[in-house]
């Protein structure tokens, strides 16, 4: 039986722990980054398969970035959306449990659960999430959109690794704990 594919959060934060602005703005990450760019290559060939939520997508389009991964399998999650910007994004609008595991037993690589903070909250809420990739940026923001959307949930992580590069950025690795 093929590993099961992990579906994996990787993302950014400020220091205080949003992904965003309030409207969405990520203005804060337009800054210099050390050679070899936070090992990005590595993790974009470690996937095959792109998530995300109706905001983050909205926001890929209008910076001119109708397929947000391309040459990657890309589905976004839609309650609204009829159609999406490019014949490469298929739109989802069933239950995210029921999608993920059907996803997770097709051959392929690992699934990039690209966000916003309500699709992230809906896969960890459902027990689909395996790890989360977290880029700590040394900059605080103030207020703006969580990792996560904010409702009551208790989860336990594993950490499996931290890098630090030259900048101040600090990666944390965690795995989620059965």
């Amino acid at each position: 039986m093929p590993p099961r594919r992990r579906i994996v959060v990787y993302v950014a934060t400020s220091a205080d722990g949003f992904i965003a602005r309030k409207d969405g703005s990520v203005d804060w990450l337009e800054r210099p980054r050390p050679k070899g760019n936070y090992d990005w290559n590595a993790f974009y060939r470690s996937i095959d398969t792109c998530l995300l939520g109706r905001k983050t997508y909205d926001f890929s389009v209008r910076h001119g970035m109708p397929e947000p991964c391309r040459g990657k399998n890309n589905y976004v999650f839609s309650r609204t959306l009829q159609k999406a910007a490019s014949p490469q994004v298929r739109v989802v609008n069933e239950d995210v449990a029921s999608f993920a595991e059907r996803l997770r037993k097709q051959k392929g690589r690992d699934i990039w659960l690209m966000g916003g903070a309500e699709l992230v909250a809906a896969f960890v809420d459902c027990g689909q999430v395996d790890e989360f990739i977290i880029h700590v940026i040394p900059k605080m923001i103030g207020e703006g959109i969580p990792l996560v959307d904010q409702r009551h949930r208790d989860l336990s992580l594993k950490l499996l690794a931290t890098k630090k590069f030259p900048d101040g950025v600090v990666r944390l690795h965690y795995g989620v704990r059965e």
